[in-house]
């Protein structure tokens, strides 16, 4: 297969989607596909990559890149050469760029698919609306004009498969999860001698609102084994000085450590853990936890309804009450009380993550293209490829 993935910045691993887009085409094109990308990242190290001009006046990028993203401009001229040729495109976001693709797409008969990567919850904490349900109501009608234009598209998760089906997204919806890298792994990580006699809980991911970095801090100051337990946030994003702030607010004794992490520093921090917490309100799948799970780091995850990262928690200790600091500090010290149990849970989620691997997701996604090019192909024929 030709594939073409449209991804407004893909190159620039500051989020999950952007990883989920380079994981699937490293993957493809080992199972043989050509695949070109669309994106507004300069300078991207693979072939055929395809580079539109990033969108945006000087403060509107601002405000996008605070989130750790970028948007890009539909230059036509650029992705009719990206597409025209190729069997299937595959867009990942319901954007400017990505609805000028699709219009090409079509145009030329050539089959497409779309992925539901951002939640409309993700925009309304950062802009504060996170309240207001007819926001929420409003963003997933907005996306369902873009996304009814299709009809297939992948959930990462069954939870976003069922808000959807709340909605009238009228695709067929493959739920099939992003993956976990096979780098990922339980391996031998030398701890840094600043960490002797620390309790090591880690949480990795965008420095914002709805990830709520914040709670952990709160139910750690109020633990009684406050003075041993070190945080380690992997990540960056706007909230990084509020929360720095609040720890020292708090009276930690140990600060929190903020970083960025590229993927062996990632997992080599994570080997030298402790405890990972994914407390976040939202999220549709999280890269993030099951790196954390594959090497053995054993998660507190937030039970929210909004966060499909808790179908990962194998069983009632792996959960605590979304935005209740006080039943995640309970989650803590019960894992600092009964380390056997958690080296116990260890092994099965290293089992677990076996599930998870990317190149099982890859394979599910390459039967999703087959399909869509196929009933394509029976929709149009000799005019594949050809613009009307």
């Amino acid at each position: 297969m030709v594939i073409t993935l449209v991804m407004d910045q893909y190159g620039d691993t500051s989020n999950g989607t952007t990883v989920t887009a380079m994981r699937l085409a490293e993957h493809m094109r080992r199972k043989g596909h050509t695949v070109r990308i669309v994106t507004s990242v300069e300078n991207v190290k693979e072939d055929n990559v395809f580079v539109v001009p990033e969108w945006g006046i000087k403060p509107v990028k601002k405000i996008v890149h605070s989130q750790g993203m970028k948007l890009a401009k539909a230059d036509k001229e650029v992705l009719t050469k990206a597409i025209v040729g190729a069997d299937i495109v595959h867009f990942f976001l319901p954007f400017g760029l990505e609805k000028a693709g699709k219009e090409i797409a079509d145009a030329y008969h050539i089959a497409s698919s779309a992925a539901f990567h951002v939640q409309p919850e993700n925009i309304t904490y950062s802009i504060k609306l996170n309240k207001l349900e007819i926001v929420h109501k409003a963003l997933y009608k907005w996306f369902e004009q873009f996304y009814n234009k299709f009809g297939h598209i992948h959930c990462p998760s069954r939870m976003l498969k069922d808000i959807l089906d709340g909605y009238e997204y009228k695709a067929q919806k493959h739920v099939i999860s992003n993956g976990v890298s096979e780098y990922f792994v339980k391996t031998q990580s030398e701890r840094p001698s600043e960490y002797d006699g620390k309790y090591l809980i880690l949480m990795s991911g965008r420095f914002s609102r709805e990830k709520r970095q914040d709670l952990i801090i709160e139910a750690v100051a109020a633990s009684k084994y406050r003075d041993e337990i070190q945080l380690i946030f992997c990540g960056k994003g706007p909230w990084e000085n509020k929360l720095k702030k609040k720890a020292e607010k708090a009276g930690l004794k140990n600060l929190p450590v903020f970083k960025f992490c590229n993927q062996q520093e990632l997992r080599e921090t994570i080997n030298y853990c402790d405890l990972y917490v994914h407390a976040s309100d939202i999220e549709i799948e999280a890269i993030s936890c099951m790196e954390a799970f594959a090497c053995g780091l054993v998660p507190v995850i937030s039970d929210s309804k909004l966060v499909a990262t808790k179908q990962f928690a194998l069983d009632e200790r792996n959960l605590f009450a979304h935005g209740n600091a006080e039943s995640l500090r309970e989650k803590i010290e019960y894992f600092i009380e009964h380390p056997e149990e958690k080296d116990e849970l260890s092994k099965k989620y290293i089992e677990y993550a076996e599930n998870y691997r990317v190149e099982n997701c890859v394979n599910e996604m390459e039967k999703m293209f087959e399909t869509v090019i196929a009933e394509n192909k029976q929709q149009w024929g000799d005019k594949v490829g050809i613009a009307q």
